[in-house]
């Protein structure tokens, strides 16, 4: 029977119904601030359809405390029945988590790396691309997550260009037919494409080597919804692994109700 997986982001939600480690379905939707528990509740029940009575579990991580209040409320009124996990501080993920704060670390970033250590041998590191951020998050050898960096994600990086330059504007997140801008809209894309190909390789090649590996023993892996932008402009990645954080939300959920 599946189990309902929420990442709850700054832009996106991305939902999925995941049994045994295979996603069966899944949706995006725009993480709205204002959206109610009941608003919440009739959107998630319309995308599910007649699968909204085979839930059996349901696990939720957010980077959003607003909307995760919202979806405490959502939980507690219209699904009081189905097991639940909310990844916060207390939950068992079994994976040790080294860094100088460990609450600070976002819930994502953690179930990230818990299908990494889980999935992969070795070191890891998860790149997830995300709309707001892209993350790199770090496995050892001993599956311990022992940090990472963020850095501005794509798109929230071509709105500031849009915004703060006079002649610039939006243009589609596409691959442009050469690095070499022939008008500003390929300009962009260029620098969107390449740019951001070319900092994902510089930093994961950092990476790796702070932690101390040859490159041929550390899995890195693409994930997130604009993964498919800028993975094929990389010769860095080992893997992609499009539900990673879903795949990993079950696994924090067996562990906790077994």
């Amino acid at each position: 029977m599946p189990l309902l997986a929420a990442d709850i982001g700054n832009a996106h939600t991305v939902l999925g119904l995941v049994s045994e480690g295979q996603v069966l379905a899944d949706w995006r939707v725009s993480t709205n601030e204002h959206r109610t528990a009941d608003e919440w509740a009739v959107l998630i029940r319309g995308l599910l359809g007649r699968d909204a009575g085979s839930v059996t579990g349901v696990a939720v991580c957010a980077t959003v405390p607003s909307v995760l209040n919202e979806w405490r409320d959502m939980l507690d009124s219209h699904f009081a029945d189905v097991p639940r996990v909310i990844v916060e501080p207390g939950v068992r993920t079994g994976v040790p988590i080294l860094v100088d704060n460990p609450r600070e670390v976002g819930t994502d970033r953690i179930v990230n790396a818990l299908a990494a250590a889980a999935d992969f041998t070795g070191p890891a590191i998860v790149v997830d691309f995300g709309g707001t951020a892209t993350t790199y998050d770090v496995v050892d050898a001993e599956g311990r997550y022992v940090g990472g960096a963020i850095t501005p994600g794509i798109e929230i990086s071509l709105e500031a260009l849009s915004r703060g330059g006079a002649q610039l504007r939006m243009v589609e997140l596409a691959r442009p037919r050469s690095v070499i801008g022939k008008n500003t809209v390929e300009a962009l894309q260029s620098g969107v494409v390449f740019g951001v190909a070319s900092q994902v390789e510089g930093m994961v090649e950092r990476l790796v080597e702070a932690l101390g590996c040859d490159e041929d023993e550390v899995a890195v892996i693409a994930t997130g919804y604009l993964a498919d932008l800028v993975i094929s402009e990389c010769s860095c990645f080992t893997d992609h692994a499009p539900a990673l954080t879903l795949q990993g939300l079950e696994k924090i959920f067996l562990r906790n109700h077994r």
